[in-house]
């Protein structure tokens, strides 16, 4: 009876351990295609995911996460074929329509040279203020598309003119830029920035176009106020009152053709290209609206 017990407990003990080493294995195959399934999510390569386990269901499992990976390798690709597509037909569209509208500017400034009933001369206002939004929208079209069309291949060739700049020359040559527009919209910039200069390696005709675009972004919808923040670590926050707006508003501000009703002149461009360049550089971009104040903040 104790030879029969001891063999039953002998055969449980095996039982045991193959199980436990099973699931040893099991437990490292699964951690090895949670590894590398986010490897091949984050990364362009056509490499599968291939497991040391030769059990039957885990190299299942793993074919058929391929089949899926596959999959989305190729809507990916195909996205990507589409979106290209549209960006460069509207870099095509915006670029042709430049001729004409040079053209159309050059005949609205000789009517203007001539002697014109009142009646032309309103309504040969309201030409010139439509043909500026659409040349806007056109500059913002082309530089959208060209901001979007980036990709990790062409990334380094776009960006070989990075240096180290000065973020506070930056901000001062920007609102020098715009010092006509904004006193125009009577708005006195309060700027605050550290006495040391702040360094960053970035592109800086991106970094003007991103500040410009936020600025003009403030021109359209601020109260009368704009404040500037530049810190040590590198973060601008650029903030005021928009008592139009509202949270749901906000939320939208970076997406591309978005616009506010009342807003004057806006496309919908100018925050979505600052956003692309933000990222592209390496730094990121926020907003924030509480108490009726809009605040963009951006680190680098």
């Amino acid at each position: 009876m104790e030879v029969w017990l001891w063999l039953l407990v002998v055969l449980l003990f095996v039982i045991v351990l193959i199980f436990g080493g099973k699931i040893v294995l099991m437990r490292r195959s699964a951690r090895e295609i949670s590894a590398a399934f986010a490897d091949r999510l984050m990364t362009e390569t056509n490499i599968l995911i291939d497991i040391s386990s030769h059990d039957r269901d885990m190299c299942s499992l793993a074919a058929d996460i391929n089949t899926q990976l596959r999959r989305l390798r190729s809507e990916r690709l195909r996205y990507q074929q589409g979106n290209r597509a549209i960006m460069d037909a509207v870099t095509n569209i915006s670029h042709d329509l430049r001729t004409p509208l040079t053209a159309i500017c050059g005949y609205l400034d000789l009517l203007r040279q001539t002697e014109l009933p009142a009646d032309a001369v309103r309504y040969l206002d309201i030409v010139e203020e439509r043909v500026d939004v659409l040349r806007q929208l056109t500059e913002e079209l082309f530089g959208y598309s060209a901001a979007v069309s980036v990709t990790s291949d062409s990334r380094g060739d776009l960006y070989e003119d990075i240096s180290e700049i000065s973020l506070n020359t930056v901000l001062e040559e920007i609102l020098s830029a715009y010092y006509a527009a904004l006193k125009k919209r009577r708005i006195t910039p309060a700027v605050t920035m550290p006495e040391e200069t702040v360094i960053r390696r970035l592109n800086k005709s991106s970094l003007s176009r991103v500040f410009g675009n936020i600025i003009s972004n403030a021109l359209k919808y601020s109260d009368g106020d704009l404040e500037i923040t530049l810190s040590a670590q590198g973060e601008i926050v650029f903030a005021n009152h928009a008592a139009a707006l509202d949270e749901l508003q906000v939320m939208k501000l970076f997406d591309r053709y978005y616009t506010v009703e009342n807003a004057v002149g806006a496309t919908g461009l100018g925050l979505s290209i600052a956003r692309e360049l933000t990222v592209q550089m390496g730094g990121t971009i926020e907003v924030q609206y509480r108490d009726g104040m809009l605040r963009i903040c951006i680190r680098f």
